[in-house]
């Protein structure tokens, strides 16, 4: 494999990145790649490929940053220098995700924050057009963003929120945002979370906790080239045991802060 041969998964770069950097979380790498610090290729299906110069940039970018403290815009000017990333623009997966769905987005009012897009709202669309396009969604292939605000059951003021904090990310299929059924899945068990009362900030908490997870079971299923027999199927059952012990685990807590809340005095 050559150094321009983008091979390895965003996983796979996450698990071999906390080696190093044990507290890294894969929504970090995923930011750098906002900022324009690493450039990993595109599979057909839009998935990211990363190769070992990607792994190299990545792993200097996070030491100028984390030890040496250098703003991330001049950390891009010292990659470029050392000749780990490639000069130009900056064109990251979120900005071409967006710019997919433009056609379906308007933008946000401006405030003192980062401004957002936002799915229009129900009522402005053509009379008729949520049924056909609740027909139209009535398959397994990849959805686009009226369906899945279709599909999902969200207010397109949820599903702005959910959007704008990275819990779904949709792989851009020929320049065009897709989604695919366990994004509905998602999106539906996000709609449950916020009809309980849930803040979208901590659905991505629980984004967050899930990618930890995977990270870890990367780690004990240990690289692909170490179980060239079956190296997804070890990752599948090791990613299964990891999850059957956090079920476990939030059994057990859940237990005790019940027990504890029988002991409470009453109005406490």
């Amino acid at each position: 494999m050559t150094l321009e041969q983008g091979t390895m998964r965003i996983g796979e770069v996450h698990a071999r990145l906390r080696r190093d950097y044990p507290d890294l979380e894969l929504s970090k790498i995923r930011y750098y790649e906002d900022k324009g610090l690493v450039r990993p290729s595109r599979s057909r299906k839009g998935y990211r490929l990363y190769c070992e110069r990607d792994v190299a940039c990545l792993r200097e970018a996070i030491r100028l940053a984390q030890e040496e403290f250098v703003p991330l815009r001049v950390v891009r000017l010292r990659l470029i220098e050392s000749g780990l990333l490639v000069d130009g623009p900056v064109a990251t997966s979120r900005v071409a995700a967006r710019e997919a769905l433009a056609p379906a987005v308007v933008a946000a009012a401006p405030t003192p924050a980062r401004a957002l897009t936002v799915v229009r709202p129900v009522e402005s669309e053509p009379e008729g057009a949520l049924e056909d396009v609740a027909e139209l969604a009535d398959h397994a292939g990849p959805r686009s963003l009226a369906e899945l605000l279709v599909e999902s059951g969200l207010t397109p003021d949820e599903l702005n929120q959910v959007l704008a904090l990275g819990i779904l990310s949709p792989a851009v299929v020929d320049g065009q945002a897709r989604y695919d059924e366990r994004d509905v899945v998602i999106a539906r068990a996000v709609r449950d979370l916020l009809a309980r009362g849930a803040d979208p900030r901590q659905v991505r908490a629980l984004a967050r906790v899930a990618e930890r997870e995977v990270g870890v079971a990367l780690e004990i299923a240990g690289p692909p080239w170490a179980h060239p027999e079956a190296p997804d199927e070890r990752l599948v059952e090791v990613a299964a045991q990891v999850a059957a012990l956090r079920v476990e685990l939030v059994a057990r807590e859940l237990e005790r802060e019940l027990a504890a809340r029988s002991l409470a005095p009453h109005g406490a």
